[in-house]
C-alpha cells in the first residue's frame, strides 16, 4: 500500500476508541508517528501499543497545562509536528429545559474550547515549521441545528466557526485548517451505547425506531463507516489538499449538503 502520509507526526485526541481509534489506524497504517491521546491512558496505551510506530498521552484537552504539554511530548518523542487531528468531544442530549448550565459548560469546554486551545498549542509548534494541518473532526450538527441537542450542535457550531478563523490566520505560515463534518455513526460505540438510549428517551421511540428515522434521512441509504471519515482525513492531510482551507467537508451520505 502506497503510504500517503509516510513520516508525519500525527496527535489526535480522543484516540483511544470509536472513530478516535479507527482514525489513529489509519494514520499509522498512512506512515504516520501517532500520539494517541486521551483523558483514558489505559485505552489510549492499548490503542498506541498496536501501532507501528505509537506512543500514549494522557489529557483532558480542556486543560490548557495539559494540551501544551501533549504537544511537548509529540516533539520530544518524535522531532516535529506535522497533523492534529482535534477528535476529542462529548454529547449530551437533552431538552433545553432540562439542560443544567454545568452541563452545557461541560460541552463548551470539552468541544469548542478544548478545540482552540488544541490548535493553540499546535500553531506554536508549526508556525516556526512553516508548514502543518490542523483537523477537526466536527459534525454535520455544526451545520444545522439537531433536535434536543441544542449544547452539541452550539458546540460544533463555534468549531466551524474557528476552523475559518485559524485558517485565515495560519494560512501565512503555511498552515492549513480543516474540518470534516460526518454524518451518523451509527455502528459505533457512542451510537450503540448511549445515543440510542438518549435519542429514544428523548424523542419517544423505540431503538430500532431511532435507527431507521435516521437511515430514513440519508439519500445513500447507509450508516456513516469509520474508514468515509478517514479518507477524507488522510486526502485533507495529504499534499493532493495543498489548496484547500478554512473547509468543512460533509461526509453524510447526502444527508447535509450546505
Amino acid at each position: 500500500m502506497h503510504q500517503r502520509l509516510k513520516g508525519q507526526t500525527a496527535v489526535i485526541t480522543g484516540g483511544a476508541q470509536g472513530l478516535g481509534e479507527a482514525l489513529a489506524q489509519r494514520l499509522d497504517r498512512e506512515g504516520c508517528n501517532v500520539v494517541v491521546a486521551d483523558i483514558n491512558i489505559g485505552a489510549a496505551e492499548k490503542v498506541a501499543s498496536s501501532l507501528s510506530n505509537g506512543a500514549a498521552f494522557q489529557v483532558d484537552v480542556s486543560n490548557d497545562v495539559q494540551v501544551e504539554k501533549m504537544v511537548d511530548f509529540a516533539v520530544e518523542k518524535f522531532g516535529k509536528l506535522d497533523l492534529l487531528v482535534a477528535n476529542a468531544a462529548i454529547l449530551i442530549a437533552k431538552p433545553v429545559t432540562d439542560f443544567s448550565p454545568d452541563e452545557w459548560r461541560k460541552m463548551m469546554e470539552v468541544n469548542l474550547i478544548g478545540y482552540f486551545l488544541c490548535a493553540r498549542a499546535a500553531a506554536r509548534v508549526m508556525i516556526p515549521q512553516k508548514r502543518g494541518n490542523i483537523i477537526q473532526i466536527n459534525s454535520k450538527s455544526g451545520k444545522k441545528g439537531s433536535y434536543k441537542n441544542s449544547a452539541y450542535a452550539a458546540s460544533k457550531f463555534g468549531g466551524i466557526g474557528l476552523t475559518q478563523s485559524l485558517a485565515l490566520e495560519l494560512a501565512e505560515h503555511g498552515i492549513r485548517v480543516n474540518a470534516i463534518c460526518p454524518g451518523n455513526l451509527m455502528d459505533s460505540p457512542l451510537w450503540v451505547n448511549s445515543l440510542y438510549k438518549q435519542y429514544a428517551r428523548n424523542q419517544g421511540l423505540t431503538e430500532e425506531e431511532v435507527r431507521q428515522k435516521y437511515l430514513g434521512q440519508v439519500p445513500l441509504g447507509r450508516t456513516c463507516h469509520y474508514e468515509d471519515v478517514a479518507n477524507v482525513m488522510v486526502f485533507l492531510a495529504s499534499d493532493e489538499a495543498s489548496y484547500m482551507t478554512g473547509q468543512a467537508i460533509n461526509v453524510t451520505g447526502g444527508q447535509e449538503m450546505r
